[in-house]
């Protein structure tokens, strides 16, 4: 957790690596992922760095592992998922032989995908052809024969011409179904009429050699005469994309012809059987070794990537990189760089040269699987200056605890701690198997958030003593009706019931009394009850938050904000909202029924009157009733009035007229050096360049004019002042969320379940209802109050510290640090499983 209170301590290095060990030194930080460099080649083009052509051999070999990936996918060779160790980037001198492997693999895959298409498109022109000889068997039957002769002599002899009828001719081929009726008409027109076409449609659809797709096929037979007629048919087959085939008028040669074309296709089909088996396990044998491939050439593609954002010396001897690295892993960094030299046997060490400079630093806040979550909340608000307070380690409580405020049911938060749970026990199999639902991985991004609002849910169900909506009796009531009758308590639907009398004296030992949920009244109860919690809880967030400013002005030495900003804000928040809730500790404290006189419940005093009449001036004492509720009370709230507004100057002019102060301060010391007053005004504020910059800039502190620093003071005083009032009513969304929640769970309660539990029909029908009701119930219970309300709280949390909070401290103007990871380019590129 301590690295999550402040971002790491960042140095700027430039690294010297020979450019023997450059891969390789490069590959060993990309292992350990600490490093993120920069680029000094970016007035050049992409095309004309040192690296480029190992690149776009990267690319080459990307493509042909895609190539490879897709037809084991194709054929249904399962991957292996679960590679133990990830392989580490391949060395210079294994970079020949992975490429030569990849590229035999894929030739040979080719290959086989070739002969396997040759052979598909053999074994489908002999199909087709049995089938033209199948189908078409009954159009040269003697019937038919005869039936089409007398329908084209009585053709004949309607044309009136002397010539003698000619020999009948014909064509057999096959074509797509959908071609057909084009087909068709074009053969109409160019005959006139004169070609007599036979059709029959294949039941069973035929594979696309190429594609593998269904495609269904008709079998026609054309008869015509001539030969100029025959030519115009073959050209309209050719353009319709018709396969023809040689097809004997004789009977005896066709079904020869059938039996010669049935051994050729069972001949083919065992080829085909071979040719598959043989592919099968080319492939099982590729499957194996494609995920290491894949990975190896992805971490090659990467340090070649990186390799470009490094300049070369003078002397061509030395390539120059620089990176921001966390100065806790300088040792890493300097390990990472030995054994690169080592390992290409180097005897020119590579070395790291930390060096000053005032640019601002990456933000990087170490996380682990648990505070991840949290420090993502964070960074979508924005990034963290560097070196600032970092929200998100008082997040981890805050924000599940304000969470459970709103959602306090303790059967809802049992839900959603399962929900977490399993998530978080099973997240080992949930991380394996990636979705490409978006919503199911932000809710797994946030397992850890989910189990504790699940938990804090769960305690603030129990203070609340609400589970679905019912109380439970553990502790047995400290309310009695003893004064009463028992035939006039069970006669009467209410009873007015007298504290005095009725209430033993000591309080239930945890959460809420159950007899709270019997009582007509416990809507107005719990208003105040929730309305009174709500207020001290955003008071004390806001102090918090006001408190943490001073980590922030303590670390960047920014003392004089210690006084100018963040005392006369603390002083007007607590002198005003601070004592709001003390008072009303001290109406719970001293007032009672059981009291009599100044501090009877009758003379308990309206703590919104009072803090109204404090701001105003003005008094409007109860009759009967003593002025103040402690001796002094009005004289210390005026003190506590003029002190809060005389606050309101001090954050309106003090960091102005410091500027001034220091900026006189400086001129003066500046003069008895000799400088002259014109330097002074170039450059009021000089600093050193040798030194570090502290990341955490503020435009307003020694840069600018008077009257911009009066113009960002301005606002922000405005700004403050306001919010602490509108903040503080936002805070109320804790009471109204809480109790929306309470009478939703009390009507579906009421409206569904006890419907089921009422029914006065038999013993079975009753049983019937209830299940209905129950599974009505459990629905809408997850649909509505869990996941509905439970994002509607979510989302009312993530407001009230990204404003409420965050803003008295937080300034966000930072840039996040990406290292060099293996670790996250795999994770970023890595496959979807969508299945």
């Amino acid at each position: 957790m301590g690295a999550m209170f402040r971002s790491e301590k960042m140095g700027l290095c430039q690294l010297f690596i020979q450019p023997e060990a450059a891969y390789l030194s490069v590959s060993e930080i990309g292992e350990t992922g600490t490093v993120q460099f920069r680029d000094l080649n970016g007035d050049v083009n992409y095309f004309q760095r040192k690296f480029v052509s190992e690149v776009r051999r990267c690319d080459e070999m990307e493509r042909k592992l895609r190539y490879i990936e897709a037809e084991v996918k194709k054929d249904g060779v399962p991957i292996p998922d679960d590679l133990g160790e990830l392989p580490r980037a391949p060395n210079p001198r294994e970079i020949i032989d992975l490429e030569a492997r990849i590229e035999k693999t894929e030739n040979d895959i080719l290959e086989l995908s070739q002969n396997a298409v040759n052979l598909k498109s053999n074994y489908l022109n002999f199909l087709e052809l049995r089938h033209v000889l199948e189908k078409t068997q009954c159009f040269f039957t003697e019937e038919d024969n005869d039936s089409m002769s007398r329908a084209l002599i009585n053709e004949e002899n309607q044309i009136q011409s002397a010539t003698q009828r000619g020999r009948l001719e014909f064509v057999a081929g096959m074509i797509n179904r959908e071609r057909m009726p084009a087909f068709e008409r074009m053969l109409w027109r160019i005959s006139r009429g004169n070609v007599f076409l036979r059709q029959t449609s294949l039941e069973k659809p035929l594979e696309d050699p190429s594609t593998g797709n269904e495609i269904y096929k008709t079998a026609f037979v054309a008869f015509f005469q001539g030969e100029q007629l025959k030519s115009r048919i073959t050209k309209v087959c050719n353009g319709f994309h018709a396969s023809l085939f040689p097809c004997p008028s004789n009977h005896t040669e066709r079904t020869e012809m059938t039996k010669d074309v049935a051994t050729r296709l069972e001949d083919l089909n065992l080829v085909l059987n071979q040719t598959h088996d043989h592919r099968q396990r080319v492939l099982h044998s590729v499957a194996k070794d494609l995920p290491m491939w894949i990975i190896m050439v992805k971490k090659m593609k990467a340090i070649y990537h990186t390799l470009n954002l490094f300049n070369m010396d003078v002397s061509k001897k030395c390539l120059i990189g620089e990176c921001w690295v966390p100065v806790s892993d300088l040792q890493t960094v300097q390990n990472c760089l030995a054994e690169g030299s080592r390992q290409c046997g180097n005897s020119i060490p590579s070395f790291l040269n930390l060096i000053q400079t005032d640019e601002n630093p990456p933000t990087y806040n170490k996380t682990n699987k648990f505070t991840q979550g949290f420090q993502t909340l964070i960074d979508a608000y924005g990034i963290a200056s560097y070196r600032e307070a970092n929200p998100a380690l008082y997040t981890i409580v805050t924000f599940p605890f304000l969470f459970s405020v709103m959602f306090g049911d303790a059967g809802h938060g049992i839900i959603l701690f399962l929900f977490g749970l399993y998530m978080v026990t099973q997240e080992k199999k949930l991380t394996k198997r990636r979705s490409g639902n978006e919503i199911w991985n932000i809710f797994f991004g946030g397992r850890y958030i989910i189990l504790m609002m699940g938990l804090f849910s769960i305690y603030t169900g129990i203070i609340y003593n609400d589970i679905f909506s019912k109380s439970m009796n553990v502790f047995q009531s400290n309310w009695n009706v003893s004064n009463y009758k028992v035939n006039y308590v069970t006669s009467q639907k209410s009873i007015q019931m007298d504290p005095k009398s009725t209430y033993w004296g000591s309080p239930y030992p945890i959460g809420m009394d159950p007899v709270w949920l019997l009582a007509e009244n416990r809507i107005i109860f719990l208003n105040s009850y929730k309305m009174k919690l709500s207020i001290i809880f955003g008071v004390v967030h806001m102090i918090f938050g006001v408190s943490v400013s001073v980590i922030n002005i303590i670390h960047f030495k920014k003392y004089a904000s210690l006084f100018l900003e963040y005392l006369p804000q603390l002083l007007f928040l607590v002198l005003l909202f601070a004592y709001l809730v003390a008072l009303m500790f001290l109406k719970w404290s001293l007032y009672s029924a059981q009291y009599t006189g100044d501090f009877s419940e009758s003379c308990a005093p309206s703590i919104l009157v009072t803090f109204i009449n404090m701001m105003l001036f003005g008094d409007k004492p109860t009759p009967n009733c003593p002025d103040e509720i402690f001796v002094g009370q009005k004289t210390m709230q005026k003190v506590f009035v003029f002190v809060a507004l005389a606050c309101i100057p001090v954050l309106l002019f003090g960091k102005p007229v410091y500027f001034i102060v220091n900026k006189n301060a400086t001129k003066r010391k500046v003069y008895t050096n000799g400088t002259t007053s014109q330097d002074i005004e170039l450059q009021p504020n000089p600093s050193n360049p040798n030194q570090p910059g502290t990341g955490h800039s503020d435009s307003h502190d020694g840069d600018g004019s008077f009257g911009d620093l009066m113009i960002h003071q301005a606002i922000h005083t405005i700004e403050y002042v306001l919010s602490t009032i509108s903040h503080t009513a936002s805070y109320l969304r804790l009471w109204a969320l809480s109790l929306a929640h309470a009478q939703l769970s009390e009507v579906l309660w009421n409206m569904v379940l006890r419907a089921g539990l009422g029914a006065k029909e038999g013993e079975y029908k009753k049983a019937i209802y209830l299940f209905l009701a129950f599974g009505a119930w459990s629905f809408f219970t997850l649909a509505i109050l869990v996941m509905m309300e439970g994002l509607s709280a979510f989302l009312h949390t993530l407001r009230l510290h990204w404003v409420e909070f965050m803003s008295k401290f937080y300034a966000g103007e930072g840039y996040p640090f990406q290292p060099f990871s293996f670790k996250t380019i795999l994770d970023s590129e890595e496959p979807i499983d969508t299945d």
